[in-house]
């Protein structure tokens, strides 16, 4: 069962990172901490893109994008501001408090602080969005039948999700081309973060970066069809999920 967790301003480094850039026009540096890397940063800039700056697999999923729509970690609400513009009925959610804020600052219309995972979290979607590495909530691969049942609860019979992911076997490639990867021990994708924002420290968190073949495998074992839609530049793809029964 994978925990439902809701972040409070204390431990929502992301948040604060949005929130300072929303009100000052910069921010600093958004730390990002793993077991399996080295110390990275996000570029707060990055999560406030505009439509034109999008990468081509976001906007590929926002133009086709259709009815009712869910934007599941909207961040600070850049791809819900998109499909506003747009004319389309949007809600997006965030399970940072500081995200939901920004983003009725920004002048998102429906939005509200939930877990896609909380089964008190309920309604009726025509497209789910699940984007900027969207498999990443899923955390790990056991969790994989429990995000089909909760995205079959909330998904119309002939609705679509659409994801973005990477696949992470470039980090293993050798000289010559071969890729060597431990296949005894844990699945490749599946990482550890934790984020810093100044003196906001978060809490470690599992994130997922899935293969699409071992996406379309689950898919088909927990009653829905997962197609390849766009593969981009380096390792990263967008996907649509659809179900395939009732």
């Amino acid at each position: 069962m994978k925990e439902v967790k809701l972040l409070t301003p204390d431990r929502d480094p992301m948040g604060a990172a949005m929130a300072d850039y929303l009100a000052r026009g910069h921010a600093s540096r958004l730390r990002v901490f793993s077991s399996q890397f080295d110390e990275d940063e996000i570029p707060v800039k990055e999560l406030f893109r505009t439509y034109s700056q999008m990468p081509l697999l976001e906007r590929i999923a926002l133009d086709r994008a259709e009815g009712r729509i869910l934007d599941v970690g909207a961040g600070s609400g850049c791809h819900t501001l998109a499909l506003q513009a747009a004319g389309k009925e949007v809600e997006a959610i965030d399970i940072s408090p500081l995200a939901v804020e920004v983003m009725r600052q920004r002048g998102v219309k429906q939005v509200r602080q939930a877990d896609l995972f909380d089964d008190r979290f309920c309604g009726a979607y025509d497209t789910i969005l699940m984007l900027m590495n969207g498999s990443g909530i899923i955390g790990r691969l056991e969790n994989m039948p429990l995000f089909f049942r909760r995205i079959k609860s909330l998904l119309h019979p002939d609705g679509a999700v659409w994801m973005d992911s990477s696949d992470l076997r470039y980090l293993f490639e050798e000289e010559d081309g071969s890729f060597v990867i431990d296949l005894a021990g844990d699945y490749y994708g599946e990482v550890d973060f934790r984020m810093q924002y100044k003196e906001v420290k978060g809490e470690p968190f599992d994130w997922l970066y899935v293969d699409f073949q071992t996406l379309f495998c689950y898919a088909a074992e927990n009653g829905f069809r997962a197609e390849l839609v766009k593969e981009g530049k380096h390792y990263d793809y967008l996907a649509r999920l659809t179900r395939t029964g009732l």
